[in-house]
């Protein structure tokens, strides 16, 4: 005889103590489809298990729109049940379909889950990721190209480091040896611009497109990335013109086109907008669309028919980025010298200053050959250290001005230039030396735009001109 306790277990997946109560009272279970009254009024959806995590007090609905709510169980006058219908966990798969007349795509998983489903027993994210299920979560796929999935390793973004960069690098150059068309790299949003600026260092002027992209919110939200963003890098990876490290994700608010942002010159810039990565101090590459490329530049490396692809992995972990603040403390920089870093990149304020308890330890770091260079906290804009006294006491003290190159990107270059060097003059020679349009002769008239809500005009530009 089947135990009652896990039989109960198996029906309410994941309820307890007051919700579970009320789901009995009612006499329904998880993936009951129904119509819940409460206090605020009437709610139409699927019951939804609950992670192993959840408080006691909430029944969770998938509404009819495909959003997730929460109602408080104490506040449930009535649960009618429509129908019913057992939730599947597993990703669809078929077999992807090969055309020898489509170019073949690698794709490299890192981690990031591109195409995925809530497990909602557990609240784990479920990847898709060989390629029968990418192609049962996005069929479209298979009229792009021949699609080849290797998964390199499986870790949160923040977990990239030294040895997945110098992994990726070796896989690339690997896989575009093999004969792919192009590269997409499946990659956490989180510090995806990081890896897109050391990559443009460790891989310099390759043959084809190497994409990296990722999606904001998971597969199973009706609001999801995934699938645009998966599609628009794939086929920037098999069609694309530019042969350079880019970063393909979502352009305007609205489904309407993905923005092809310069590995060296992107960042995120929102923790949760769809379209939360912006080119900086510049402008996109381009936008790609599932029918169509609009280039907006014509300086970016083209597309080659040779295999040729030289790399380079150097890499230094000895090297920091010292955000500046008022009154910060000597102690910290005597705290990095003590621990043997070798490079730090400084995020000043303005121009490029920090404050005068600084100049002693900082001069100190120099002395005894650590590598000090000079970055603008405010991400656009150039470091100009001869405007005023402080820049020009820095200068004097062999900090080095990175132009207007972004702190992130500067950090990676520098730890790329010490794992190769450590003769000063050509660290300074090889940092202010253009290797992926890091530096760019001057900022576009329209490569710095921020609309600020609220005002008149701003508000009548977005409503007759953004979705």
């Amino acid at each position: 005889m089947r135990d009652i306790v896990a039989e109960e277990k198996d029906i309410y997946k994941g309820y307890s103590g007051q919700a579970l109560e009320v789901l009995k009272k009612h006499n329904v279970r998880v993936w009951s489809d129904v119509t819940l009254k409460n206090d605020k009024g009437e709610f139409t959806g699927i019951i939804l298990p609950r992670s192993e995590t959840a408080d006691k007090l909430h029944i969770v609905l998938k509404l009819r729109s495909g959003y997730n709510v929460g109602i408080a169980a104490d506040t449930v006058v009535d649960i009618t049940e429509l129908g019913y219908k057992e939730g599947h966990y597993q990703i669809p798969e078929s077999e992807f379909p090969t055309d020898p007349a489509k170019p073949n795509v690698t794709l490299l998983g890192t981690g990031g889950t591109i195409a995925s489903r809530l497990d909602y027993r557990t609240g784990a994210v479920i990847p898709a990721f060989s390629p029968g299920e990418l192609y049962g979560a996005v069929p479209e796929l298979a009229d792009i190209c021949n699609l080849t999935t290797r998964k390199l390793f499986g870790v949160f973004s923040e977990n990239m480091g030294p040895e997945q960069y110098v992994a990726l690098a070796e896989n690339i150059k690997a896989e575009i040896e093999k004969g792919a068309a192009g590269i997409v790299i499946g990659h956490g949003t989180d510090t995806m611009h990081h890896t897109a600026a050391i990559l443009s260092f460790m891989i310099q002027d390759p043959p084809v497109p190497i994409v990296l992209v990722g999606s904001q919110r998971s597969s199973d939200r009706p609001s999801s990335d995934a699938a645009l963003n998966l599609i628009n890098a794939t086929r920037t990876a098999a069609f694309g013109d530019i042969a350079e490290i880019m970063v393909c994700m979502f352009g305007p608010t609205s489904d309407e086109y993905c923005l092809l942002h310069r590995g060296t010159r992107v960042r995120k810039m929102h923790s949760s907008y769809r379209s939360t990565f912006r080119t900086i101090g510049d402008i996109p590459l381009a936008t790609v669309t599932p029918t169509e490329f609009k280039y907006l530049r014509t300086d970016y490396k083209k597309r080659r028919s040779d295999r040729n692809i030289t790399i380079n992995t150097a890499f230094d972990d000895r090297c920091t980025i010292l955000y500046y603040y008022p009154n910060m403390q000597p102690d910290l920089v005597d705290a990095l010298i003590e621990k043997g870093y070798k490079g730090i990149v400084i995020a000043g304020t303005g121009l490029g200053h920090v404050n005068r308890p600084l100049y002693k330890p900082l001069a100190e770091a120099v002395k005894k050959g650590v590598t000090v260079v000079m970055t603008v906290q405010t991400l656009w804009g150039y470091v100009q250290m001869f405007v005023y006294e402080t820049g020009r006491e820095l200068l004097g003290l062999g900090i080095l001005p990175c132009a207007n190159m972004l702190p992130e990107v500067a950090f990676m270059k520098l730890s790329w230039v010490l794992g190769q060097t450590d003769d000063p003059e050509k660290i300074r020679e090889m940092m202010l030396t253009p290797i992926a349009g890091e530096i760019t002769p001057g900022e576009p008239h329209n490569g710095y735009l921020i609309l600020q809500g609220g005002l008149p005009e701003v508000e009548d530009f977005i409503s007759k001109h953004l979705k």
